[in-house]
């Protein structure tokens, strides 16, 4: 199975944030909360980010927006379009080539309408057009244009901030929990937005904890735990737990409603109380002493993965059936 390596519009390498934070009286520490993190969106792809509450994706898009407050510290390489995202570059593209639309609808300005926010202060009749058709698009009142954000509700509010994000023609957009308060058809119609987006050769990192909806457009699935990456699979692997490589991916795999709705023993642990070695290990059926070393990440199946005991014929998932056979079986549930 060969992996094609496209052209990058995101790339994050070893990504990681901690936050200088007083602990007892006037003793600062820093607190690690992302360590590296890695992941890619490549041209006419959307990557979609989940994992639970507490695991470091919604600082994932703050960091990359450059949005992280003072007491952030930042380590790791951004590229955007292949070159270095530096500070002085993105305060030029941020809102233009790459728009976030953001989780909280406390982003709106109350004291501005909310056409004349979508519209980015400008008055000509092009940058109207574009707003009145975006806010036709996602069902958005005519008079929508002319309301103070308190006027709105949180499902109107999301709708205007996707517009915002799309004003501009962006090359990326980072999408954190856009489709909360949304009716399923207006979230689903979102998702189609992106799918779209992606498709005339852009790129969308979407951050979510509904990794149901993720899989009706994504791409390709960032599993996130515990402020890391612990695993990149095609969306197509998400057909059969035994494509996945990661405990964790499969336990998500197996929590999906369709999938009998199987929760997991244990909790994700705070940042403050990491274990040695795998962050996942207090968890995992398959823990070992070998476990508390280093955890590198390595490419498995066209997919990455923080596991040593993964290897490239996992057969020791696959319950007897093969690589094979369980990737003809998940081509078959993925074409139906």
């Amino acid at each position: 199975m060969s992996c094609s390596e496209k052209f990058h519009i995101l790339e994050i390498r070893d990504l990681s944030v901690s936050f200088r934070q007083y602990d007892k009286g006037t003793r600062q520490v820093d607190l690690p909360v992302i360590s590296r993190l890695n992941v890619a969106v490549h041209e006419g792809e959307i990557v979609a980010v989940v994992g639970s509450s507490g695991s470091g994706k919604s600082l994932l898009a703050h960091a990359v927006m450059g949005l992280l407050p003072s007491n952030a510290r930042c380590g790791g390489d951004i590229y955007f379009l292949q070159e270095p995202l530096t500070p002085k570059r993105l305060a030029h593209i941020r809102g233009k080539e790459i728009a976030l639309v953001p989780q909280s609808v406390t982003y709106l300005d109350p004291l501005m309408k909310v056409g004349k926010q979508v519209r980015g202060g400008r008055k000509d009749r092009e940058a109207g057009k574009r707003q009145q058709a975006l806010f036709s698009q996602y069902g958005l009142p005519e008079d929508t244009a002319e309301k103070y954000p308190f006027a709105c509700s949180g499902g109107m509010s999301r709708r205007i901030l996707l517009a915002t994000a799309l004003m501009e023609n962006p090359r990326l957009i980072i999408a954190d929990e856009p489709t909360p308060g949304m009716e399923l058809a207006l979230a689903k119609k979102a998702m189609e937005d992106f799918r779209r987006f992606a498709d005339a050769g852009n790129g969308v990192l979407l951050i979510t904890h509904d990794i149901e909806l993720a899989l009706e457009v994504a791409d390709r699935i960032a599993v996130f735990y515990a402020g890391t990456t612990v695993e990149e699979a095609l969306v197509g692997d998400f057909a059969s737990q035994e494509l996945l490589r990661h405990p964790y991916t499969r336990a998500l795999w197996r929590a999906m409603p369709r999938n009998g709705f199987t929760p997991i023993d244990g909790v994700q642990p705070y940042v403050k109380d990491l274990p040695e070695g795998c962050v996942f290990g207090p968890r995992c059926p398959d823990f070992s002493s070998e476990c508390l070393g280093e955890i590198p990440e390595r490419v498995v199946r066209c997919g990455t993965v923080r596991c040593i005991k993964c290897r490239e014929d996992d057969s020791h998932h696959h319950h007897g059936k093969g690589l094979e056979s369980a990737v003809k079986e998940a081509n078959g549930h993925a074409g139906s």
